[in-house]
């Protein structure tokens, strides 16, 4: 039981029109703070020698939780990154998509590092770490609070290498150890990534016995699907069978439907959700407000070339006829099988990031194949090869139709789903919330600011089981965003995503101010947060 104390704060926030979180209608008044937490809500908090801060006109709101990003590396090498604090966010939750950077076993790191690799941005690591533990022991005082997740595609590396082939029975005890220690180490949940190896080579009963170990410690998981295009309700109806099989909470990341034939699918897919929820599964969705995804330019290789790991996936690319059947492929397709080239077409894949050649960051590989008169197919393949792979992409496939549609749903929640590299990332990393308050409330009103907020912070809370964070309430972690809904705005687009948001006045994080008046005063406030 926190007991307040009424007397004395360190802060009040006085005057402002306080949203908590809750999807409740907002009320004008103040916030004292004592420590790090909400000491007090009312009005006419008035006290001497209290150090003020005006929010005449301002919202107070708890701060954003980011529930899906890949900020892993970053929080190692740089601690003091701001891209997220610069738009409200004070947790953010890494280890998505089945890229975590632990459990590592020292026997297959080459795989592992070749697996994380474009997601890293070319930062170097120590990689003297082993468990989940270890590895949060190193992410010293960042700038925002870290939650992490255990990527399923990283427990299979540990335990199996980057093979496609089932896990024998004591493959599948060692990845539920892993799995277990894991959380019990810290980790909020589990991740999986299934258009990437390995997580492309895993059978439905695999993820089921894992979520099993998951469920039983409550935590939650947390999955990049099989396919957000042709099979988008097929993979949705598996993630719903592992949440039912397995009793584990689910949440369906970054939830899309590419490709124009498939535009409109998603109010099939919220309806599968929905009557999951009413049979039992705890499920969610989360979403970036872009009609544009991102993510590492080998996967629009087929399943079969990554057998092995990425470095035979090159390898393979030196064959003329492999080449040909992975072209061929291209333009037929295969069962099963998310297509890129399919449902965004050579011009909609646009360099982000490359290692080596940044002079094509920002170009379409319809452009570059133009430059280097070329087909789309043999420039992909050489850029694999010169660059090992290690280049993301940004893919144009979604309606702004759907994102509206997934955008207004009760079960859906906000994550930017960053990737924080150089070169010209996608302006999600830096601009998602930013961009949500100005374009889809105040202008647009697709959404209603008391319902943005709550899918920004009690919502992402709840499934993180983070109860003393994501509303205003006393006796509450004091994680607090102050803005300005007037002329809260995003600045970043794709051809310059490091532009900073505007509107952001005031951001706390433990009741240290980390923002004030629109500047940057302290970069390392934030703390690694673990489960239990």
């Amino acid at each position: 039981m926190i007991l307040l104390d009424h007397s004395t704060f360190d802060l009040v926030i006085k005057d402002g029109l306080i949203i908590d979180g809750s999807g409740k209608p907002g009320f004008l008044g103040d916030v004292g703070i004592l420590g790090d937490r909400i000491n007090l809500i009312g009005c006419g908090i008035s006290l001497p020698n209290q150090r003020v801060i005006d929010a005449r006109g301002l919202v107070i709101a708890p701060g954003f939780i980011d529930i899906h990003s890949h900020a892993d590396a970053i929080a190692l090498i740089d601690p003091k990154e701001d891209s997220k604090i610069r738009q409200g966010v004070t947790t953010e939750c890494i280890g998505n998509c089945g890229l975590s950077l632990v459990p590592l076993n020292k026997e297959h790191l080459s795989p592992l590092q070749k697996y994380v690799a474009p997601f890293l941005g070319g930062a170097p690591l120590s990689w003297d770490w082993e468990t989940m533990g270890q590895y949060l022991d190193q992410i010293k005082d960042p700038s925002r609070n870290i939650a992490a997740l255990v990527g399923h595609g990283t427990v299979r590396i540990a335990v199996m290498g980057p093979e496609n082939r089932k896990p024998t029975s004591y493959e599948m005890d060692k990845m539920r150890d892993l799995v277990s220690e894991s959380i019990d180490q810290g980790a909020f949940g589990l991740s999986s990534g299934l258009i990437y190896p390995p997580g492309v080579f895993t059978e439905t009963d695999e993820l089921v016995e894992l979520c099993k170990a998951v469920a039983k410690r409550g935590g939650f998981y947390a999955t990049h699907i099989r396919g957000e295009s042709n099979t988008l309700i097929e993979a949705i109806k598996e993630a719903i069978q592992v949440g039912q099989e397995s009793g584990v909470s689910v949440l369906i990341s970054h939830h899309k439907a590419g490709g124009k034939k498939n535009w409109g699918k998603v109010s099939v897919s919220l309806e599968l959700v929905e009557r999951a929820r009413d049979q039992g599964v705890d499920i969610h969705l989360d979403q970036y407000p872009y009609t544009a995804g991102s993510t590492m330019l080998a996967s629009i290789l087929p399943p079969w070339m990554h057998d092995g790991g990425i470095e035979q996936a090159i390898e393979r690319l030196k064959d003329p006829q492999v080449r040909a059947r992975v072209q061929k492929e291209f333009d037929q397709g295969i069962k099963g099988w998310e297509n890129f080239v399919d449902f965004a077409g050579w011009e909609g894949i646009v360099l982000a990031f490359c290692k080596r050649q940044k002079e094509l960051e920002g170009k379409s590989i319809r452009e570059i194949a133009n430059e280097r008169r070329q087909d789309p197919a043999e420039t992909v393949f050489d850029l694999l090869v010169e660059e090992k792979g290690e280049v993301i992409m940004v893919v144009h496939a979604m309606s702004e139709e759907d994102v509206r549609t997934v955008m207004k749903h009760p079960l859906v929640m906000v994550g930017t789903d960053g990737i924080p590299t150089s070169g010209r990332p996608h302006p999600r990393a830096f601009a998602t919330y930013p961009r949500i308050l100005g374009k889809y409330v105040r202008e647009e009103k697709t959404l209603s600011l008391e319902e943005a907020i709550r899918k920004m912070t009690s919502l992402p809370a709840q499934k993180l089981r983070l109860t003393d964070r994501g509303v205003i309430a006393e006796g509450k972690i004091a994680d607090i965003v102050i803005f300005n809904p007037s002329t809260v705005k995003e600045k970043s687009t794709y051809l310059n995503p490091h532009e900073r948001p505007e509107g952001i006045e005031y951001l706390l994080i433990g009741g240290s101010l980390v923002i004030e008046r629109g500047e940057l005063v302290d970069t390392q406030m934030g703390r690694v947060l673990r489960k239990n």
